[in-house]
């Protein structure tokens, strides 16, 4: 595959001599923390002396680089509760390289119990991030992170200050086990709701899959969106090779913290910072993996938030013209069978790289200093597996994240085509709105309920503004009275996202979203609505001058955010087809400090 061509993020603005060092040849290479620590007189009597006040020894303001540890811990965020021990293996790895390890906590999102969901509060988590980073005196960054915002938030912070900079991830928790049969979570808990309101499931073995569907540290062990983005990272070369997949109690998960540790203050001394790193190139290639992974569509909005902060040019289209061509290699659930655990005794994600390698760019830079090409050389993909399948030998072609367009969805709208149902793939059928979950999740066990197999669900106002903050609310779950016939997937299509564990024909994140007057706020129950995922379609079957008409008459909803951080976001938010970040934080300040604190 040819190589992209650098983006503007790599030439001059940052490496004005040409060396790829940002200083000249033979000149000291300058440190951000000695402007703190090796400051003579009042400021740096104060820098030295409150550090000392935590017991350091004079000899870590001998000029060594400071390596500030980003941690996103939280009790309240149960995939991330092991990260503070994962710091002291980081912390360990600095020390033995020479480095000055601080560690700092930034805000935790916890998906599974943040309300009204954890995606209103990425981009506040990327501002701690970033203004941490750039206020304090440290010269290369360890994020460490897990819960699906928390790492594309602490990327996004990191991008904009574009130091040195190394994603270790928290992995994901061993298999669940019921019955024993192997389930996953998040995934097993849209089945088993189906099955429990289809009267497949009793309560009491509903309880017990509760029991045993999470049983240890780590996030979700699907290729839901916390594996999914820790591939993304490992792919875009911000991750060490290998680290993705490791289960979160593996002890092999802490020797690769220790590794990041030391490879960190390498880096720092090499000046090999972010954009270095993450260019196009690098885009293409992640994108090109989530397809051969049948990764989450919410790495859609994430990346394309990512690329905003470092300014490379990535747009939706991107993801549909870069993975029509792209084997699906890896039968993970939700789209296929096995977890995380299989996945990683399997090969992981260098596995998956080596077979990509025809399909990607071999000579994009990474963490380590090697291109993607040389880290993946040896890799190994276990013999006799089915989790991962030789490129020849795909489960399918062009599985990936399509992006679809038509009058309904002018920005786009996308639908992850391993996870669904063949059948439903090209579609005609009558719309049955909602204008919120509430009133849906009020009316879904209705035996009067007027639906039937080929209806389309619409459920609208559940944007990044309409919410606010976007919720995984797009797979609307099964009506009681169909899937006690049996039914199990409807066409779904919505302005809001779903969990990377869902699956279901699926069509999210359509753009732009009814609260700000997208063709969704027109839809009427009853409309014929059109899918054809093959030509790219989403299309309203409705007159233009009839739309124009409903057009005049629609009233923007009242959006009851008048304060605080909310209002701030429904403000200020972009749309999901450019990364729903806010407009004023596209794009990077860097990481110099004018002024002093004192």
């Amino acid at each position: 595959m040819p190589s992209e061509q650098a983006e503007p993020n790599e030439t001059a603005a940052h490496d004005p001599d040409g060396s790829g060092s940002g200083v000249a040849p033979g000149a000291p290479r300058p440190l951000r923390s000695h402007e703190w620590f090796g400051e003579s007189g009042r400021n740096g009597f104060i820098h030295r002396s409150w550090m000392k006040a935590q017991g350091f020894s004079e000899e870590v303001f001998d000029g060594r680089p400071v390596i500030g540890i980003c941690n996103t811990w939280s009790e309240l965020t149960p995939c991330n509760a092991h990260l503070r021990r994962l710091a002291e293996s980081v912390k360990r790895g600095v020390w033995q390289a020479g480095g000055f390890p601080v560690e700092f906590p930034v805000m935790s999102l916890g998906e599974t119990m943040l309300r009204p969901t954890a995606m209103l509060f990425r981009n506040l988590l990327s501002m701690d991030v970033e203004e941490s980073l750039r206020g304090n005196p440290v010269d290369g960054a360890v994020l460490l992170t897990g819960c699906d915002k928390t790492t594309p938030g602490s990327v996004m912070g990191a991008a904009s200050v574009d130091l040195p900079t190394l994603v270790v991830t928290g992995g994901p928790m061993l298999n669940g086990k019921f019955r024993g049969c192997d389930i996953g979570s998040g995934t097993a808990v849209w089945q088993f709701t189906q099955d429990l309101n289809a009267g497949r499931m009793s309560v009491e073995d509903y309880e017990a899959a509760e029991s045993g569907m999470s049983r240890s540290n780590g996030h979700c062990m699907t290729m839901g969106t916390a594996s999914t983005m820790a591939c993304m990272v490992e792919a875009l070369g911000l991750q060490l090779p290998g680290s993705a997949a490791v289960p979160a109690v593996d002890s092999r998960r802490y020797a690769i913290a220790q590794r990041a540790g030391q490879r960190i203050v390498a880096m720092v001394h090499e000046d090999l910072r972010m954009s270095r790193i993450v260019t196009r190139a690098s885009f293409a290639n992640a994108i090109r993996t989530n397809a051969a992974l049948g990764g989450s569509t919410n790495a859609v909005i994430h990346l394309l938030a990512i690329a905003g902060r470092l300014g490379v040019p990535l747009e939706l289209a991107d993801f549909d013209t870069w993975t029509a061509d792209v084997p699906w290699l890896v039968d993970l659930q939700p789209s296929g069978r096995f977890l995380m655990e299989d996945f990683y005794y399997a090969g992981g994600l260098p596995a998956v790289l080596r077979e990509l390698l025809p399909v990607l760019d071999r000579d994009a830079l990474t963490v380590t200093g090697k291109s993607i090409g040389e880290n993946v050389a040896g890799a190994v993909r276990t013999e006799g597996t089915e989790v991962i399948r030789p490129l020849a030998e795909p489960l399918a072609m062009g599985a990936g994240t399509a992006v679809l367009r038509g009058n309904l969805a002018p920005d786009g709208a996308v639908i992850k085509r391993s996870a669904a149902s063949p059948r439903l793939l090209r579609h005609r059928g009558r719309a049955l709105v909602f204008d919120s979950i509430e009133e849906y999740d009020a009316v879904v066990d209705d035996p009067g309920l007027d639906v039937d197999a080929d209806t389309v669900l619409v459920l609208r106002y559940a944007g990044p503004r309409g919410y606010p903050g976007m919720p995984e609310v797009g797979n609307l779950t099964i009506p009681r009275k169909l899937a006690e016939q049996g039914i199990d997937d409807l066409v779904r299509i919505s302005d809001a996202r779903m969990s990377g564990t869902a699956y279901g024909t699926v069509v999210l994140h359509a753009c732009p979203e009814a609260a700000v007057g997208g063709p969704l706020a027109l839809v009427r129950t009853g409309d014929w609505i059109e899918l054809d995922v093959e030509r790219r379609s989403l299309h309203l079957d409705v007159p233009d001058d009839e739309l124009d008409r409903r057009r005049a008459a629609w009233t923007p909803p009242h959006l009851p955010h008048d304060r605080g951080w909310a209002r701030l976001y429904v403000d200020r938010v972009l749309q999901a087809s450019e990364g729903c970040d806010l407009d004023f934080l596209v794009g990077g300040s860097g990481s110099a400090v004018a002024r002093q604190s004192h």
